[in-house]
């Protein structure tokens, strides 16, 4: 999964040697093809998740699924005609809006599968990565439930070129156990399967399950360690993230959200450098299907939904449960500390790893992650912070150094947008395309 840099490679900034510049003439400074090139995107301004603020019309030249170049459009250059005459295909990006394909680093794949909706466990994660992407999520970290068909797909997402879907990270089977012993050799288990993470829950259900204790998170914790493994961890409380910071967990793959965060544990967050993945969406799954929700008149969400999600949460058994359950009530109101702590941890400077925990029933792939990003904006994030959360450092909180940017060298995973996502956040639904490795996500247009 690193990055493989082609040499020479072409850059926006000033060469340091003859050596360099004399190639990268011949390659992109006289506004020509790349002899590597096989897609060409020119005229769009490019966001390229660094940092860097938008630039004007560039040109964007892809070659074997990574970027070769990012350069200004020169003016009077002609790049379709120069396109159309290497054979290489271009796409007329004047008016539109480049940037990186978004990560979500705590989704799943397959969970709603079951023997009765026919097909094989792969095909359907397969088909719900496909759904990923047409919403312009390039890459997803799945944690929990990954089954061999799972693994199967990762290692085929990371290969050069394209997968056709989007990305996937694993984490196999989530460690579950009570005894520190039962729990090592669990993760001696998982281990062997060659995830990506180690996920474990440390969380009561609002008092209606025992939590895993510290003895045991920390023995899971030092065994994951062994292998080489970062643990990804689900909880509720504040002192339990205390504690598995303390401990060494590498990511908090939920919110805090019983009290507000206090400076002890932001300055545990500091310390420890781990990302914080707020999963506001997995709130709103908890209460919103008590009736009918009006997100299900929204043309975005009906475009390319599950419909047989929609069935299940809609039938009015399941809605007059969910309506009368206390714990409905109680995520309703853990959602609002949510935002609060959400907006306290990025003042203070903790890493935001974009995610929304979209997979299990009713937590719609790919429409759930636009919804996560415009609740991070009503916590009072702006656009430029959700993005980023999305792109680059996400990718920086999976340990990921070539996708989440546009630069040469990094996958070609890019998303373009009819209109500038820097203005208002809910402007990433409108989306022109989606490219996975340089080849475009059919059905992508929304």
């Amino acid at each position: 999964m690193s990055r493989k840099p082609r040499v020479p490679m072409c850059t926006r900034n000033a060469w340091p040697a003859l050596a360099v510049l004399l190639p990268c003439l011949s390659a992109c400074g006289t506004g020509s093809i790349d002899p590597d090139a096989d897609l060409v995107i020119h005229g769009a301004r490019v966001w390229d998740g660094t940092g860097a603020p938008m630039s004007g019309p560039m040109v964007v030249q892809v070659g074997g699924g990574r970027v070769l170049s990012v350069d200004p459009l020169r003016a009077g250059a002609d790049f379709a005609g120069l396109a159309s005459a290497a054979g290489v295909a271009a796409v007329d990006a004047t008016g539109l809006y480049m940037i990186p394909g978004l990560i979500n680093t705590h989704g799943h794949v397959g969970g709603t599968w079951s023997v009765d909706r026919g097909g094989t466990f792969g095909a359907f994660a397969e088909m719900e990565l496909a759904r990923y992407a047409r919403f312009g999520v390039t890459s997803v970290n799945s944690l929990g439930g990954d089954r061999e068909g799972s693994f199967a797909l990762r290692d085929a997402s990371w290969d050069e070129g394209s997968p056709g879907h989007a990305r996937i990270l694993v984490s196999g089977p989530v460690v579950t156990g009570s005894a520190p012993e039962e729990l090592t050799l669990t993760v001696d288990a998982v281990a062997n399967m060659g995830p990506d993470w180690i996920k474990i829950r440390v969380d009561d259900n609002l008092g209606a399950t025992t939590k895993m204790s510290p003895e045991s998170y920390r023995a899971v914790i030092e065994r994951a360690r062994e292998h080489g493994l970062r643990v990804a961890t689900h909880l509720f409380y504040q002192e339990d993230a205390k504690g598995l910071l303390r401990a060494g967990t590498g990511l908090v793959a939920h919110s805090i959200r019983d009290e507000t965060v206090d400076d002890e544990t932001l300055r545990l967050f500091l310390e420890t450098g781990v990302c914080y993945v707020p999963t506001l969406t997995r709130e709103v799954s908890t209460y919103a299907y008590g009736e009918r929700p009006a997100f299900f008149d929204d043309p975005f969400l009906i475009s390319d939904v599950d419909s047989v999600q929609v069935e299940v949460v809609s039938d009015p058994a399941r809605q007059d449960w969910v309506a009368a359950s206390g714990a409905a009530e109680a995520y309703g109101r853990a959602l609002e500390v949510a935002q609060a702590n959400l907006a306290r941890l990025v003042e203070a400077g903790v890493p935001i790893a974009f995610g929304t925990d979209s997979g299990p029933m009713g937590r719609f792939q790919g429409y759930f992650e636009h919804m996560e990003a415009e609740l991070m904006a009503e916590a009072g994030l702006s656009a430029e912070q959700i993005l980023r959360s999305a792109t680059g450092v996400a990718a920086d909180c999976l340990g990921l150094d070539d996708v989440g940017t546009i630069e040469e060298g990094s996958r070609a995973d890019l998303v373009l947008l009819r209109a500038n996502p820097l203005e208002r956040v809910a402007n990433l639904r409108q989306i022109h395309g989606v490219w996975v490795g340089g080849e475009r996500v059919e059905g992508s247009t929304k």
